[in-house]
């Protein structure tokens, strides 16, 4: 962090949850209306791989792995906020659990039929916890905290078998910068082979400020399209957009093994990281560029000029990039390229080079929780059991986004 770290400078939006007819209670209710996985040929895919021998680290709330759809994928972890909601509270890993679930859910019931399925189901998880709830009420009291959370779980990520890392968070605030700590970290993991997706901001009403880590050089970057194709929204529309991905009307899991509609470019993201997952256990020698580079190449539906802030190459298409990947010869891994000649504040691209804080909890990740980047699960109660799911008082209120700043 920078001497005079970060404050939130934007109000969290507010969401109710509404209450929706319950879906038919047979055995395929929910993943009939996970239309991402057709828009993303995941069936295809799958001829070839389901991620099995890949990791993907999950920087996030945490995620709960006793979840019927995410039972026996999810690995030891690293909590590094150290407090706040735990295990069984309401404001514990709601995000995360969301985020692991799109990534490598695999139902669960007979042949896995029942709940969520994920981009990559065979795919492991590697939970980083680096952010709070944004109904966690441990996050007000966090102002006075130190730290680097983020820039410390990519490093510790990289060092304990990640393949692909997740980050489904971000800050666009007004006062958002680079943060030389969380940028050499990146570097890092890259350097490693990790592949490191980022959501792109939710900022697309609100100014299309830049997001971190998102902008971040070698960073895959998600925006969010619905079912239709087109662009959401809420989708921040800048020049570091790589590719796009589902981002409405997204079915999740959550800790109280109910299922939610939600929307953001966190669940973008989520779906990216899945892909890239695919690919990885199709091509394991292939390095994070290259991986980048088959994305954007095989994308779906590109735009005009090839490339557009809003949607970057375009549709992500794992099932095209696993096939493209076969032509590709391995290459050494390099460094990435600045893409910004004045990228850094403060202290410089200097500072914490090949260092990590390890004194505390990251002020970003405590302060905001999750907001600006976030899978806001907005709102709507799918299915449990034989008839609707009634909303308790204070969930009706929940936002999950993503601000960690």
């Amino acid at each position: 962090m920078t001497g005079t770290g970060r404050r939130l400078a934007v109000a969290l939006a507010a969401a109710g949850l509404t209450l929706v007819t319950a879906a038919p209670a047979d055995a395929d209710g929910i993943q009939a209306q996970e239309w991402a996985l057709d828009t993303l040929h995941v069936q295809e895919a799958w001829q070839m791989t389901k991620g099995s021998g890949v990791t993907v680290a999950v920087l996030d709330t945490g995620v709960d792995d006793s979840h019927p759809d995410l039972a026996g994928q999810v690995l030891p972890g690293k909590d590094l906020i150290g407090f706040g909601a735990r295990r069984g509270e309401r404001a514990w890993a709601r995000h995360g659990t969301a985020m692991a679930g799109i990534i490598a859910g695999h139902g669960h019931g007979a042949g896995g039929g029942e709940g969520v399925l994920g981009v990559a189901p065979k795919a492991r998880i590697l939970p980083v916890r680096v952010i709070l709830e944004d109904s966690d009420a441990a996050r007000k009291k966090a102002r006075s905290s130190r730290g680097g959370a983020l820039a410390a779980g990519i490093r510790w990520a990289a060092d304990h078998g990640a393949d692909v890392i997740n980050l489904s968070l971000g800050d666009d605030s007004a006062s958002a910068h680079p943060e030389a700590a969380e940028d050499a970290a990146v570097q890092y993991a890259l350097r490693k082979g990790v592949a490191v997706v980022a959501s792109a901001g939710n900022g697309g009403e609100k100014g299309d400020r830049v997001s971190y880590p998102a902008a971040y050089p070698g960073v895959i970057a998600v925006t969010a399209v619905d079912r239709y194709g087109s662009r959401a929204a809420f989708s921040t529309r800048r020049w570091y957009a790589t590719v796009c991905a589902p981002g409405v009307d997204v079915v999740i899991a959550d800790p109280d093994k109910r299922y939610y509609e939600g929307w953001g470019t966190s669940a973008a993201a989520a779906f990216v990281s899945g892909s890239v997952a695919l690919v990885r256990a199709a091509h394991p020698e292939l390095s994070p560029r290259q991986l980048r580079e088959l994305l954007t190449r095989t994308a779906q539906d590109v735009p005009e000029g090839g490339h557009s802030d809003a949607l970057g190459a375009g549709l992500v298409d794992p099932a095209a990039a696993i096939a493209a990947g076969g032509k590709m010869k391995p290459e050494a891994q390099r460094p990435a390229v600045a893409s910004s000649p004045e990228r850094f504040f403060g202290n410089g691209p200097g500072h914490a080079q090949g260092a990590h804080d390890e004194s505390g909890p990251n002020e970003m990740a405590l302060l905001a929780g999750i907001a600006g980047a976030a899978l806001v699960v907005a709102a709507v109660a799918l299915w449990r059991g034989s008839g609707p799911l009634r909303m308790p008082p204070k969930l009706r209120a929940l936002l999950t986004g993503i601000r960690p700043r």
